[in-house]
């Protein structure tokens, strides 16, 4: 059951993330939220637990609905307020838990650390491509973010620094990812759900993204359409086009819910 902002006691939280945080910055576009998400619909396709997601049938159902639903949450955790974000992080743990009660099994630890660490990268990598080169330090800056969210979500075994978590995220994209039958489907249910142009375009956002592994196991290729458009979207932030243009790339049904997630 969630629990609610009434409910608790709020003197008993912690902050997640502080006000000024390059992961607020990177967290409060719009368009980096979706290349970040972009990023991970590649390498969750090929992901070992993605069955997990057609036990439910909600993503592979409606890809698109799930992510805003993802953001939701996310963004709540991205909250300066230390209660809306450590209540976020408790009511994912109580979905997890109704989820594997239902199965009868549990969800790998492995599969977490997949997942915050998938964010992790998508995060970096996304803020670069879109705005400027992350600094070491901020770097760090994310890993301790996204480490005291995993802390919150109950992932087990989280590497310290950075530098650790570079070397556990390689051991993981070597160990933890495949191509399979659901790799296929689940990329056939994003282009149906999302159309044919718009799918085009969010390969080509992927190729820009993706780590080398990734890009093996789908056959990206290593140029992008999006590294010659980009120069001309960021001139459009200038003359505030973007939103016209974004809103021209989504569905009808979820422009609204883009328009809120520049709101950090």
């Amino acid at each position: 059951m969630e629990k609610h902002f009434e409910d608790i006691d709020q003197e008993n939280y912690t902050p997640i993330i502080e006000e000024d945080s390059i992961v607020r910055e990177m967290w409060g576009e719009a368009d980096t939220v979706l290349f970040i998400f972009g990023g991970c619909a590649a390498e969750f396709a090929l992901n070992k637990a993605v069955d997990w997601l057609y036990f439910t049938g909600k993503l592979p159902n409606n890809p698109i609905g799930r992510l805003f639903s993802t953001i939701k949450y996310s963004h709540a955790i991205m909250s300066a307020d230390p209660v809306e974000g450590n209540l976020a992080l408790e009511n994912i743990v109580n979905i997890h838990r109704n989820l594997q009660k239902n199965r009868k099994m549990n969800i790998p630890n492995w599969a977490f650390k997949d997942v915050l660490y998938m964010l992790i990268y998508y995060s970096i990598v996304s803020y670069e491509a879109l705005e400027r080169k992350v600094t070491d330090q901020e770097k760090e800056e994310v890993f301790e973010v996204f480490y005291r969210i995993g802390t919150g979500l109950l992932i087990k075994d989280l590497p310290k620094s950075y530098g650790e978590w570079e070397i556990d995220y390689q051991k993981h994209l070597d160990e933890d990812l495949k191509k399979s039958e659901l790799t296929d489907d689940l990329l056939k249910q994003y282009k149906r759900n999302i159309g044919v142009f718009r799918y085009f375009i969010l390969v080509e956002i992927q190729k820009l993204l993706v780590n080398e592994k990734v890009r093996s196991l789908l056959n990206l290729k290593r140029f992008s359409l999006v590294s010659v458009i980009l120069p001309f979207y960021k001139f459009s932030r200038l003359i505030k086009l973007d939103g016209f243009i974004r809103n021209f790339l989504l569905p009808k049904e979820f422009k609204e819910q883009v328009k809120k997630l520049d709101i950090i």
